[in-house]
């Protein structure tokens, strides 16, 4: 009986390979045109060639017979489930971030800025409209400094920050000139005046954190100069200016230093970075400074420009006193010597430290009246982790030139080489021979990916993310000049690679996709989930990770899901009802590996005033 039921499995999966070829002809030719559409505006083209190569059905497949089992029956059964579009008002909707929750926190260190979730009860069920007029934002680097004003129609920063060059409003389009608070003369010359003391162009420099970032030209500029920079600010009275830095295809969330650690590793960052950001640095005993002290690396670099440095010359224009700027620096100078960073120079209102290379180099790391260390015995477990003022120790070495954690190669080199957290054993599991194992089946996986959608690596997509990013194998094998990717690591992921994923050069963060992703509707390009939905099975349900990765998706962008084809058969029947076009293919190795891949594409439409809200 055995090879009996063998041959008709092995039937059966060969009528779904067939299924699946014929259908991904049409979805792909449906793709290149609705992705060609113009200035990313859905047109009637793209809707005729869907009507025309419809092959959503095809009479002689019956799914039932090989993913047998009441359970898969049951979803066959059901009828498709059509979301409805929220009401116009959620079209900027952030539901971690709501400004009217907010009000309701308090206000002291921020707390109020930090994420704060909607209860179940409070979810929409519904998908987030676009701004009437939207069209999709124009291919980097011209997105870099242009933005369409449909996109993101809030005028106020090009009122409040006139002078100071952030944005100015052009016709239907905002520029962005590159300046900033602390470089109304834009952002290059304040990048070289930094590289005067930091190696930023010999590729020792490639991760930077920018605090307090306003439209991320910091990090815009520092682009060019192969250094990716991860910008956060807060949703604040500053509107949409996290927003406005992902529309010029930057790296930014929403975020804020507040009461809760950063939601990064640590020693993940090459440089940090604050330029007039008003950060209070010195106060809570110096907490702020003890959290860039614990994500940045050893020998990595802080910079801060704005007050109070070379308060001497500025108070007056700064309208405080001398006591009041000369107090709040005098704090800061004592927490860097406490936490023995060099300052490596201090030119008019620019001031760098070194932070040290390990701990055997400071005196102060075994004085606990000076300095306490942190009692977490894992300095990466931060999601909703209380931030403290206490020290984070480095991994121990046994030479005082010995860098903590191990030496980094620069930039490109490091990207492909084992990280130190892998060839030191410091990640359980994982070997130099599983990492290159892993990095060349993401090659694999990708080459195949190419093979179906031929935009990937064309610059069509900007921002990517990857939702359960492993060693960021797949964010390696896609890295580009066209493109970046946002690297997450699930809080209930096995094990937290994201210490892994900075070392290769990469830049990524913690998240729960239970709960919304801190950023703004229509972020990004391309989405990609390997496992996301097998991971989250017991966790919260399908269309809650289903509606969060739409809210987060571009009109027109793409998903690329990776799972268990029983999983992504109820995956493939949900996103039908969410206006995505949608079609399976077998994993590369054949049709019957059990692995299957979703490729989707969201349609183009926008929001209207007669909108309702659906609640579940």
């Amino acid at each position: 009986m055995a090879p009996k039921a063998n041959s008709t499995e092995n039937r059966t999966r060969s009528s779904i390979s067939i299924f699946i070829v014929i259908c991904m002809c049409c979805f792909f030719y449906v793709l290149g045109a609705w992705q060609k559409s113009g200035f990313g505006k859905g047109d009637s083209i793209a809707v005729e060639i869907t009507k025309r190569t419809d092959c959503s059905v095809l009479p002689n497949l019956n799914f039932e017979t090989h993913h047998s089992g009441p359970k898969s029956t049951q979803v066959l059964s059901n009828p498709v489930k059509k979301f409805k579009p929220c009401h116009y008002r959620y079209t900027d909707y952030t539901p971690c971030q709501d400004q009217n929750r907010a009000m309701k926190f308090p206000r002291e260190n921020m707390n109020y800025r930090e994420r704060h979730c909607a209860p179940q009860n409070e979810k929409l069920y519904c998908l987030i409209p676009a701004p009437k007029g939207y069209v999709a934002p124009f291919p980097w680097p011209k997105s870099r400094d242009y933005v369409p004003y449909a996109n993101v129609p809030y005028k106020s920063l090009t009122v409040e920050k006139a002078v100071q060059n952030w944005v100015q409003y052009e016709g239907n389009v905002f520029r962005f000139p590159g300046g900033g608070t602390q470089f109304p003369q834009g952002a290059d010359k304040y990048i070289e005046q930094l590289a005067s003391a930091i190696p930023i162009a010999n590729g020792t420099v490639r991760t930077a954190l920018d605090t307090g970032c306003g439209v991320a030209s910091w990090g815009a500029y520092l682009l060019k100069r192969n250094v990716l920079a991860m910008s956060f600010a807060p949703r604040d009275s500053h509107e949409a200016q996290v927003q406005f830095a992902l529309e010029r295809g930057v790296p930014a969330v929403i975020g804020v230093l507040g009461t809760i650690k950063l939601p990064y590793p640590a020693r993940a960052f090459d440089m940090a970075h604050c330029s007039r950001c008003l950060i209070p640095w010195g106060a809570n005993n110096g907490m702020y400074m003890m959290e860039v002290d614990r994500v940045l690396r050893p020998g990595g670099y802080w910079i801060l420009s704005g007050p109070p440095i070379n308060w001497r010359t500025n108070y007056q224009a700064w309208q405080r006193t001398k006591e009041d700027l000369e107090a709040e620096q005098q704090k800061i100078e004592d927490v860097a010597s406490l936490l023995c960073w060099d300052k490596v120079s201090e030119k008019g209102e620019i001031a760098i430290w070194r932070k040290r290379v390990n701990d055997i180099s400071c005196p102060n790391i075994n004085d606990e009246d000076k300095l306490s260390k942190c009692l977490s015995t894992d300095p990466d477990a931060v999601w909703y982790e209380k931030m403290e003022a206490c020290l984070t120790p480095l991994p121990q070495v046994n030479d005082p030139d010995e860098v903590s954690g191990g030496e980094i190669k620069t930039f490109p080199a490091r990207l492909n080489s084992v990280p130190p957290r892998v060839s030191t054993n410091s990640l359980a599991g994982y070997t130099s021979e599983s990492f290159q194992k892993d990095n060349n089946l993401w090659k694999k996986h990708v080459r195949a990916y190419k093979r179906v959608n031929k935009y990937l690596d064309s610059g069509r997509y900007r921002n990517i993310m990857d939702m359960n990013a492993g060693l960021g194998s797949f964010a390696a094998a896609i890295e580009s000049p066209k493109l970046w990717v946002m690297n997450v690591v699930p809080t209930i992921a096995d094990m937290g690679t994201l210490g892994a994923i900075y070392e290769r050069g990469l830049i990524g963060i913690y998240h729960d996709w239970c709960e919304g992703f801190s950023t703004y509707p229509r972020t990004y390009d391309l989405i990609h989930a390997n496992g996301v939905f097998t991971l989250y099975k017991d966790k919260c349900k399908m269309e809650d990770l289903l509606l969060e990765m739409d809210r987060i998706l571009r009109p027109e962008g793409a998903v690329i899901v990776r799972d268990h084809v029983d999983v992504l058969i109820k995956v493939k029947s949900m996103a039908s009802g969410m206006r995505w076009n949608t079609r399976m293919v077998d994993h590369e190795d054949g049709p019957l590996v059990p692995e299957k891949v979703l490729f989707a594409v969201k349609q183009y439409w926008v929001g209207g005033e007669k909108n309702k809200t659906a609640t579940a």
